[in-house]
């Protein structure tokens, strides 16, 4: 126990009594394995507890030491039970990050959840702050794997910037977002980066993006052509290659009619971010075919089909999709389609942002998306809430690569997992990815009551 004073009524001091949390008996009984007399040293005591116990084969003394180093009690040539008790709670005892990328890769990516950014290219709020590409370069030094841009015309109309549509948001020009894209895409991952496009440009604007995209990326830019993907390559065969998520421009004319009813549902903007606006009278002609070189960069296809929650999940063997749903939506969805959004996720990817109002760039709790198995929960990471500690431990998993794969339950084709049925621990806890989520929120809330 330690002894803490504070002063009342600015007169006099008071003290009190603070509990330390006490090494517990399997702890204890684990440092006399590797101690003498108190002490646990580096060669015999922590570098073999490191590389006996948790099997960190390729640990040396070195690393030993520095851990000894970095303790923050005396003495420094060993560690006493209460230093060794912290370390393994402690981020340089990450239960993930040690043991590299060891989760099988060559499944489909509908078959992991994916580190996912919303609104990439903000520093800020969501209403009135710069856009920039030093927010996406930070993402993809963190491990983030999927990067969002909205791409607009800029007011000369001849050219393509990224910003938040319908704000006061600064914008930054596409070229540069693709060209910080290229150089750190693969600083901290070798695994595939997707880019998902929330597209409002003309269709002229589209083949010249097309062109700044192709020459920007050159060969590390995953082209599927023509071909729909009956099923989605796995991120092994993706290595090093950056893909082109959006929707698809339609490929036929389009008469004022066909546009005015397009325009009278709801915008591009991540399916339902944002309010759309009517078109502007125009004459009555066709309108010139979207860039077809625009629409072969596309790998991922997204969109909403229409209808209902019953169609938008529809799963389709021929062909495989992106949907994105707010973060309402799902909630909305979950309570009804719980078992649909799980089989449509074994195939397909679902995409999951954050509600409109979150203008500070907060987010929500991810939590409800993974357990329907949503690849892509996309999150705001200008800011540093509990929400978005909990998205960067998940994350630290499988060497911090940017791919966890999915647990076994999720993708049981047989037995389609019911997330609103209440399921026995054991049942869970046999998936590693869940004991990882456990123990994440053990460690967040043992750093918020601290």
């Amino acid at each position: 126990m330690s002894k803490q004073s504070y002063r009342v009524c600015l007169c006099f001091r008071r003290r009190f009594k603070m509990a330390v949390a006490q090494a517990p008996e399997d702890v204890k009984n684990l440092f006399e394995m590797y101690s003498e007399n108190g002490l646990m040293n580096v060669d015999d005591g922590l570098h073999k507890f490191l590389v006996e116990y948790q099997k960190e084969d390729e640990t040396t003394t070195d690393d030993a030491q520095k851990i000894i180093d970095g303790s923050k009690h005396l003495p420094k040539n060993g560690l006493h039970v209460e230093a060794f008790f912290r370390h393994l709670f402690s981020d340089t005892n990450s239960p993930q990050v040690s043991l590299g990328v060891h989760h099988d890769m060559n499944a489909p990516l509908s078959h992991y959840f994916i580190f996912t950014g919303h609104n990439s290219y903000l520093t800020g709020n969501q209403l009135n702050s710069d856009c920039s590409d030093v927010p996406i370069i930070n993402a993809l030094k963190r491990g983030v794997r999927v990067i969002e841009l909205d791409i607009w015309p800029n007011s000369e109309k001849d050219d393509a910037h990224v910003l938040h549509g319908g704000t006061l948001t600064a914008p930054v020009t596409l070229l540069k977002c693709l060209s910080s894209i290229k150089e750190y895409a693969f600083v901290t991952s070798d695994f595939p980066v997707v880019i998902t496009l929330e597209d409002h440009l003309t269709p002229d604007l589209q083949a010249k993006a097309a062109n700044m995209i192709t020459q920007t990326l050159g060969d590390i830019l995953f082209t599927p052509g023509s071909e729909v993907f009956k099923e989605f390559p796995s991120p092994e065969t993706l290595k090093k290659r950056i893909i082109i998520s959006t929707k698809p421009p339609k490929d036929y004319t389009e008469t004022k009619e066909d546009k005015d009813k397009e325009n009278d549902l709801k915008s591009d903007k991540a399916d339902d971010e944002v309010a759309t606006k009517k078109a502007e009278p125009h004459e009555n002609k066709p309108k010139q075919k979207k860039a077809p070189e625009y629409k072969h960069l596309i790998a991922i296809h997204a969109g909403k089909p229409k209808g209902g929650l019953d169609e938008c999940l529809e799963v389709d063997p021929e062909k495989v999709r992106r949907l994105s749903l707010s973060e309402l939506e799902l909630e909305k969805a979950a309570e009804t389609h719980g078992k649909q959004i799980v089989r449509f996720t074994q195939r397909n990817m679902l995409r999951v942002y954050p509600k409109g109002i979150r203008v500070d760039s907060s987010n929500y709790n991810p939590m409800i998306a993974w357990l329907h198995g949503a690849q892509m929960v996309a999150f705001n990471m200008q800011g540093c809430d509990k929400h978005l500690w909990l998205m960067h431990g998940m994350f630290k998993a499988n060497g911090q690569c940017g791919y966890v794969k999915k647990p076994d339950f999720l993708l049981n084709t047989n037995e389609i997992f019911d997330p609103e049925v209440k399921h026995s621990e054991k049942m869970i806890l046999k998936d590693g990815i869940m004991i990882l989520i456990i123990h994440i929120s053990i460690r967040i809330r043992l750093r918020t009551s601290t």
